[in-house]
């Protein structure tokens, strides 16, 4: 396994992580998510992401649970939870958002839920335009300064927020926020690489990538149609499937399957050539996977092993794939 630093900052992150989003509960429960998690960290792999708004709290649970049964050290992972969204179906206005009394008692809530005493990792998970941001940069900081969180970030907000975040934090000298965990892949790149471009040499933004397969788009298991055992065949996951193979798909297909050749000639699968590619950017500190068996896991572990195999050629072949 290869560790790179978060960001600025001294926390070594493994260049590939594992996180629970769509799996946990809908697909896996304590069992097999046990496995997972184990073939994970068996890997090198040191941290595991997370979200209160995932399965309605079930993934922190089971995630908790997969920890206790462990007796991993807890100095040997790190572990992160996300504040936006809520875990309850049906909510009040206080209890999703970013405002300071969400924010303190979702973090007791993520910590019960998952049976720790701290978060390594915790993340703003939207931007939310009824809180001030100064009112969620202090909470953040807040919760750093009683030793229940010991990093904090943001999920998909705009290079804007984000440096309105660090402007507030030296202004009063708060903590700001470390990383960002936002969408990056083949087929999702401008917001990475453009919009955040100057954040990483300004702030030292730190990144977690998430969907660096475009939700399977990108293994090819799409390109014949929807299997009966994939997620986007899921109930509830209807938006993530119109989002991936509705209008435009048919183009976003032909590049897979270019791409796939590609894959092909380099003997590889594609799914662990696309894991190489977001690994290649200097800017990512580490990218999530996810997966409902061990042995998927023990496959995308092995993209480590692709990345000297994208050479200069390979990767201006594949940009000029993409780039049609």
């Amino acid at each position: 396994m290869e560790y790179r630093n978060l960001g600025r900052s001294g926390l070594k992150v493994s260049a590939l992580s594992f996180g629970a989003w769509v799996t946990f509960d809908t697909q896996l429960q304590v069992d097999e998510a046990k496995k997972c998690m184990v073939a994970a960290y068996d890997a090198g792999v040191n941290f595991f992401d997370n979200a209160e708004g995932y399965a309605n709290g079930k993934a922190e649970i089971i995630m908790g649970e997969v920890l206790k049964q462990n007796g991993w050290r807890r100095d040997s992972y790190i572990v992160s939870s996300k504040v936006f969204f809520g875990f309850l179906p049906e909510q009040r206005p206080t209890q999703r958002g970013l405002s300071r009394k969400h924010v303190f008692e979702a973090c007791d809530q993520a910590l019960e839920r998952m049976q720790l005493d701290y978060l390594d990792l915790y993340f703003c998970h939207r931007p939310d335009p009824q809180t001030p941001v100064e009112e969620t940069v202090w909470a953040m900081h807040s919760l750093i300064m009683r030793g229940k969180v010991l990093y904090w970030g943001t999920s998909e907000w705009s290079a804007q927020a984000i440096t309105q975040a660090h402007q507030v934090a030296r202004q009063h000298n708060l903590i700001p926020p470390l990383m960002e965990q936002p969408q990056y892949n083949m087929l999702a790149r401008d917001r990475f690489e453009k919009e955040y471009g100057p954040l990483y040499k300004e702030y030292g933004l730190g990144t977690t990538i998430w969907s660096p397969l475009a939700s399977g788009l990108l293994t090819g298991k799409y390109n014949d149609g929807i299997p009966d055992d994939s997620r986007l065949s899921l109930p509830g996951y209807e938006w993530l499937r119109n989002a991936l193979l509705g209008e435009g798909s048919e183009a976003k297909l032909a590049k897979v399957r270019k791409l796939g050749e590609v894959a092909k000639e380099l003997d590889v699968p594609m799914a662990q050539m696309a894991l190489a590619w977001t690994l290649k950017n200097p800017n990512v500190s580490t990218v999530i996977t996810g997966a409902s068996r061990a042995s998927q896991v023990e496959s995308n572990m092995k993209a480590l092993d692709v990345v000297p195999k994208l050479t200069d050629d390979v990767m201006e072949r594949i940009d000029s794939i993409l780039s049609d």
